[in-house]
């Protein structure tokens, strides 16, 4: 992991001058023991976590995932994945599709034909239907990639229970909450989205988020 984004402290003041509640998540969960947004910068590695945490509870996801880094001898990368067989991706609890997902990954990886390279001169959107396009990446996955993986400041995953629960919760609407309001915020905290979305989701989970 590496240090916080360069916009952090500045997304604070700026969500705190705009939002009461923002304000009052931001101040609480501000103390220095608080772990931030970080990075792993590994692409790959964050992929297969995807893949392998797609609907599953966050235990079984962890559990699946250690298994899947053991039987990579902790070396997650392309060349070692491709080199796994079905049977053995599947030994460490991964469903048939997923085996699949993480197969054609570390396959396009490389042969290039999926190239992180290009994705940080891509707008968000371009980034998100780029990634869209790997089997078993959609758009909420392309989305947490963007935000935990290149920390990009202005993602608002709309699709995501966590954030809609939080929103519900912290501004008193009932869950789901109205298209009209969540769009709202997202309006409100640009270009800052990301933030508030940690800080949102932080006030519903007793861990720091981390992908």
């Amino acid at each position: 992991m590496n240090k916080i984004p360069k916009y952090w402290n500045l997304a604070k003041k700026y969500l705190s001058k705009k939002d009461k509640v923002m304000k009052i998540l931001i101040s609480k969960y501000s103390e220095p023991s608080e772990v931030t947004l970080t990075t792993r910068q590994d692409i790959f590695y964050s992929l297969c976590k995807s893949i392998i945490g797609q609907q599953i509870s966050v235990a079984a996801a962890n559990s699946v995932f250690l298994k899947f880094k053991k039987k990579c001898k902790n070396k997650i990368n392309a060349k070692t994945v491709y080199k796994l067989t079905t049977t053995q991706l599947k030994s460490c609890g991964l469903s048939r599709q997923k085996v699949k997902g993480i197969k054609s990954l570390a396959k396009q990886t490389l042969d290039k034909t999926f190239n992180p390279k290009l994705i940080p001169n891509m707008s968000d959107e371009e980034a998100i239907i780029y990634l869209s396009k790997l089997r078993q990446i959609g758009r909420w996955s392309a989305e947490m990639i963007l935000l935990f993986t290149y920390n990009r400041s202005n993602i608002w995953p709309i699709q995501d229970i966590g954030l809609l629960r939080a929103i519900s919760k912290n501004y008193n609407k009932k869950y789901l909450p109205p298209e009209k309001y969540v769009s709202l915020l997202n309006k409100r905290f640009s270009p800052y989205c990301s933030v508030a979305t940690w800080y949102l989701w932080r006030s519903i989970d007793p861990e720091p988020i981390q992908y």
